[in-house]
């Protein structure tokens, strides 16, 4: 993943005290920040409380040799790899299982095939031919993948140790069977957001150094598994879909949500989700898109034009009711070069409308070979901007890791705030809430500081703006003095 963000830089002393946090327990350690304590979930040089980590991702040097058999494999690089990440995952719930139903016993048939091939196999009634998947077999204990076309594609696109975070999704199903987690009559989704959970947890294991074939750093690493997590997305929903808006994988801020959750808190946390947490997780986020009163359906997209914008702003107002409400300004010279900036001195949001319209480009995941975006990855730019003359308002300081963090969390409380239809407002859509995600992930715009500075790692960005969407602007300040 290519991303074009300016950082901002850790000084001797911060990296002095993420160093000394990082010996103690994830509870029992926080930083300060002006007086005010601060947890390590929200600091911007953690990822989780971990400390943000740079350099190799992947199987560690030397790794030990892969054991066990695959049936049906070619041998290759893809299957080596697939197999060594099973036995790290059987490593780690060895280890974690304690606590649920029963005693841990490894999966013990794992199936390799080709989607390519036309003769195929039936693996649990499937035919292989064209099934582009990885999946664990209910009541056989079994995992298979699809070494033709799936798993070279996601180690292409975003690394191995995505391969290894799908498998352990996979194995997270095996999991929900071994300890009686789901039955036939528990939501599809329900077990997809725990599986998601549990791959978190496990991922948790690998980045503090406890695995013995694979490791992970906590920024472009990790953000490598989110963005495959991203385009692993449920397709948008029409009017006549509701019904099945349970019966999914989740959206991709579902998915990343419950990964979030697994890797910052601990496997017992992941069974414990049902359909009530994640319908208060989502809130009233839409699920579908609806009709117009013209009778259309919705399209999700609207032009980004002055017009637009001018009405965003009008509804951000109405939600925020700033003392001094910043302003529109085109092409002015005084405001820093970028698709959107604020200017403290004239209270000002500088737009550059070709480059805000060029990040609104609508892309489609399966022909585009893109994470998804369109207009309101545009416009949550744009949002953060004007939370950031919110915050001159109040007198914070503008140029910091943690106003970069601040400034994501309250544009998450102005996303919320178009959730609802108010008359002639803006409202967001079905599939907006993930094009805010996928800017957040890929260039951090909209959690970047008022020089445009944004944190390292796209975990702690998104973290952020989830804090938002579920609480208030009262919350962001408090959690990100």
């Amino acid at each position: 993943m290519k991303r074009q963000r300016r950082r901002w830089g850790r000084s001797g002393i911060a990296a002095a005290v993420v160093g000394a946090c990082a010996a103690l327990t994830l509870s029992g350690c926080s930083d300060t920040v002006d007086g005010r304590a601060v947890s390590v979930l929200d600091d911007p040089w953690r990822v989780g409380g971990l400390p943000v980590t740079d350099g190799p991702t992947g199987p560690v040097e030397r790794a030990l040799a892969p054991i066990g058999t695959v049936q049906n494999t070619d041998g290759g690089a893809i299957d080596r790899l697939a197999l060594l990440s099973i036995n790290d995952i059987q490593d780690y719930w060895k280890q974690n299982y304690a606590g649920f139903t029963g005693s841990f016993a490894p999966v013990d048939t794992l199936i390799s095939y080709g989607s390519k091939n036309p003769t195929g196999m039936t693996i649990c009634g499937v035919n292989t031919y064209q099934y582009v998947n990885a999946f664990y077999c209910y009541g056989r204990n079994l995992i298979a993948w699809d070494r033709g076309v799936l798993l070279p594609a996601v180690k292409d696109y975003f690394g191995d140790m995505s391969v290894t975070a799908a498998l352990a999704h996979e194995y997270g199903h095996a999991v929900e069977d071994m300890a009686r987690l789901v039955t036939k009559s528990t939501p599809m989704l329900v077990a997809e957001q725990q599986a998601d959970c549990f791959t978190g947890a496990y991922l948790r294991w690998v980045a503090e150094g406890k695995s013995s074939r694979f490791t992970l750093n906590t920024a472009d690493g990790l953000d490598e598994i989110l963005a495959g997590l991203i385009t692993l997305r449920d397709p948008l929903l029409g009017p006549h879909d509701k019904a099945i808006v349970g019966e999914a994988h989740g959206t991709a801020l579902d998915r990343i949500s419950a990964l979030q959750l697994g890797f910052d808190t601990a496997v017992g946390r992941c069974a414990a989700i049902d359909a009530d947490e994640i319908t208060q997780r989502r809130g009233d986020m839409p699920m579908s898109l609806q009709r117009e009163l013209t009778g259309a359906v919705q399209t999700g997209e609207v032009a980004i034009t002055k017009a637009t914008l001018a009405t965003l702003v009008e509804g951000l107002n109405a939600t925020f009711h700033p003392a001094r409400p910043p302003t529109l300004a085109y092409n002015d010279a005084t405001c820093a070069a970028a698709p959107a900036a604020y200017c403290p001195a004239t209270n000002t949001i500088g737009v550059d409308l070709p480059a805000l319209q060029h990040l609104a480009v609508a892309a489609d995941e399966l022909e585009d070979r893109l994470l998804p975006q369109g207009d309101n990855t545009a416009l949550s730019v744009v949002m953060s901007r004007y939370m950031l003359a919110l915050q001159h308002q109040r007198g914070l300081d503008l140029a910091s890791a943690t106003t970069a963090l601040r400034t994501a969390c309250l544009t998450g409380v102005g996303q919320r705030s178009m959730f609802a239809p108010h008359g002639t407002r803006l409202r967001l859509t079905a599939g907006d809430v993930d094009e805010a995600v996928t800017g957040l992930l890929m260039n951090g715009l909209a959690a970047s500081d008022v020089g445009g500075a944004t944190v390292p790692a796209g975990f702690t960005r998104i973290q952020a703006f989830r804090a938002g969407l579920t609480g208030d602007a009262e919350r962001c300040y408090q959690r990100f003095p």
